[in-house]
């Protein structure tokens, strides 16, 4: 698995994941559609845990910076 986010990237995913939980946790956002977000917000943590998104390999998108050599 070769990286495709970049770090500012991550830090966005990370930053709506712990929106989505904290409302998912808080009782703001209730039944199926808590229950989307907070895996929703599972997912994102993934990701940027881990620096790959599949969904981007699929679109072709990559915000991991260049490296010079």
């Amino acid at each position: 698995m070769k990286k495709n986010m970049g770090g500012t990237d991550r830090l966005i995913r990370v930053l709506v994941a712990v929106v989505l939980g904290y409302l998912y946790f808080s009782g703001t956002v209730t039944g199926t559609l808590g229950l989307i977000l907070a895996i929703v917000g599972g997912v994102f943590i993934l990701t940027s845990l881990v620096g790959f998104c599949p969904l981007y390999t699929l679109l072709g998108l990559n915000t991991c910076p260049t490296k010079k050599a």
